[in-house]
């Protein structure tokens, strides 16, 4: 699968995030909400992928703190 156009500035600091967390091998990232990952199934997989490549594994915060969506 090709990344998706525009991901690399969109998702910069995910990007980022799971750089230095290899970096400091770290072995979690945490995210605060499950959209951070993506918008749409391309960026979903992308974001995982790069989660995957880093050898990290994935968090996300519970579900009673995020916002509505509705």
């Amino acid at each position: 699968m090709n990344t998706p156009p525009g991901y690399e500035k969109k998702f910069g600091d995910f990007i980022r995030l799971c750089s230095d967390a290899k970096a400091k091998g770290t072995a979690q990232v945490t995210v605060a909400y499950p959209w951070v990952l993506g918008d749409t199934y391309e960026e979903l997989i992308e974001s995982l992928s790069r989660l995957a490549d880093a050898g990290l594994l994935l968090g996300i915060a519970a579900r009673k703190d995020w916002p509505s969506q509705n």
